[in-house]
Parts: C-alpha cells; sequence; structure tokens
C-alpha cells in the first residue's frame, strides 16, 4: 500500500512538472536542446533555435563592422576636406599703422595694390576679408574712399584681364 501511495506521489510530481514546464516561471526552457535539434535536422523544414540565434548575432555583427568602416570612411573624407581647405587657406599678416596724408586717396590706393600684389588676392572671398579689413581699420570718414579706391584696383586688375579680345581676320 505505501507502495502505491509512493508510486501515486512519484507519478502524481512527474505529471505536475511535465504539465507545467513550458508555462511555469520557475522553469527554463533549453535554447538549444538536443531532442530539438535531432526533431529539426530529422525534419529540415525547421531551423533551430540556436542556428536563427546564431545568425541574428551573425547579421549584427556584420552590420556593426559596416558601421564602424562608414564611419572611418566618413571620418577620413572629413579629413581630406578639412586639409584641402587648409591648403587653400591664405594666411595674411597685416600691420596697421597710423598715418597723417595729404592725398588719403592715393595712399589707400598704393596701400591696397600692394596687399593684393604681394599676397596674390584673387580669389573673392580673400578680396573681402582685405576690404573688410581696411574699412575696420580706418576711421567712419574714409570708408567711402576705400570702397571707392578698393573698386577702381580691383577693376583694374581683375577685369582687364578678362576683357574679350578681338580677333583680326
Amino acid at each position: 500500500m505505501q507502495n502505491s501511495k509512493a508510486a501515486a506521489a512519484a507519478a502524481a510530481k512527474k505529471q505536475k512538472l511535465k504539465g507545467c514546464s513550458a508555462l511555469c516561471c520557475s522553469c527554463r526552457l533549453s535554447v538549444s536542446s538536443s531532442s530539438e535539434e535531432a526533431e529539426s535536422s530529422s525534419s529540415g523544414r525547421y531551423p533551430t533555435i540556436s542556428s536563427l540565434t546564431h545568425a541574428m548575432v551573425q547579421e549584427r555583427l556584420d552590420r556593426m563592422i559596416r558601421e564602424r568602416e562608414e564611419a572611418k570612411n566618413e571620418e577620413m573624407r572629413r579629413r581630406r576636406r578639412r586639409a584641402e581647405r587648409d591648403e587653400r587657406t591664405k594666411f595674411i599678416v597685416m600691420i596697421a599703422m597710423e598715418k597723417s596724408s595729404y592725398d588719403p586717396r592715393e595712399d589707400f590706393r598704393e596701400s591696397i595694390e600692394q596687399m593684393i600684389i604681394a599676397n596674390r588676392i584673387c580669389d573673392p572671398k580673400d578680396l573681402r576679408r582685405l576690404l573688410n579689413y581696411y574699412v575696420s581699420m580706418n576711421a567712419e570718414e574714409y570708408r567711402g574712399v576705400i570702397l571707392e579706391v578698393f573698386h577702381q584696383v580691383c577693376t583694374t586688375f581683375f577685369l582687364s584681364c578678362k576683357q574679350p579680345v578681338s580677333h583680326q581676320v
């Protein structure tokens, strides 16, 4: 009788474990069990959970590698652009000095011409910087004169080069 009670208790315990193994939170499911692998490999229709997990991890690693390479390439492109921009950047050293003049127009013209020639300024951006420098370093009363002289100098230097050549036949 005790054997039958013990056997019944063991059977009830097995049934309890068997019935709740998938639903109970205290029970854990194995990611890749040997019986699952055997069933999957024999059927060939469904891949195992472990092979799916492996494929997902592999895809994520590949994506991370691609992203890292793209970031590295983008950084190299930025550095290259910065280096090219730095090569084109000119540093012009100008020293302002106070000067009394009887003919400020002529003095500004000579000074602007010398700056353009000495620093080989021909880029519009650099010419604008030069003009801004002259305007900012001199008194307001000379701004009109500076603008007129700067226009004359630039017209003389740069428009004379772009005059169409007359073709003689």
